[in-house]
């Protein structure tokens, strides 16, 4: 997309949006974040379909609520916290019933693509608890700070780093890998 909303920042959007535009500055938003957000929803709840689910769920959320962002932190990680609150929604309500299936990664460059070594992966990121498979996810996965991550996850930060710390550590001991470095 071409011309002024293109170079807005995603803050001045959400306050057009706010204030009333036609849609345009939140679709703006949506169109710069989708993907991110649906990498964390795939990741959080395992199922392409659920993830679809709550990825609609937290952009609905979002566009109801933006008066409810105060700007504590970016438009980014409040779209995280968002629609990780909807996984979560959606993962209480009804538990995936289907196993891992082999879902494209994310980023298309990923060169670590062999079938078994991915599978692994999956296999031991899904045998984690919760917390520390979510902080993993947006932490080591999404790239996210542990100070955002811990704003979407609403913890403090020095749980945020426990929870990667061990989740690191029985994900190692999962794949065979505690003694190589």
């Amino acid at each position: 997309m071409t011309g002024p909303l293109s170079e807005l920042t995603d803050e001045e959007l959400l306050a057009r949006h706010v204030e009333g535009d036609d849609g345009s500055a939140f679709g703006e938003i949506f169109r710069r974040h989708r993907d991110r957000m649906w990498a964390v929803a795939l990741r959080t709840t395992r199922d392409p379909e659920l993830a679809a689910d709550a990825v609609q769920d937290g952009f609905l959320n979002a566009f109801r609520r933006a008066g409810s962002f105060r700007g504590d932190a970016k438009v980014s990680t409040w779209l995280h916290r968002v629609v990780v609150n909807a996984c979560l929604d959606r993962l209480r309500r009804q538990r995936p019933t289907t196993d891992l299936d082999d879902v494209e990664p994310a980023d298309p460059r990923d060169h670590h693509s062999a079938v078994e070594v991915r599978l692994d992966v999956r296999e031991a990121l899904a045998a984690l608890p919760e917390p520390q498979r979510l902080a993993l996810v947006l932490v080591d996965m999404q790239g996210l700070s542990v100070a955002e991550a811990a704003v979407v996850l609403n913890v403090a930060e020095g749980t945020v780093k426990s929870r990667c710390s061990r989740g690191r550590a029985a994900m190692a001991r999962l794949l065979g890998l505690e003694g190589a470095r």
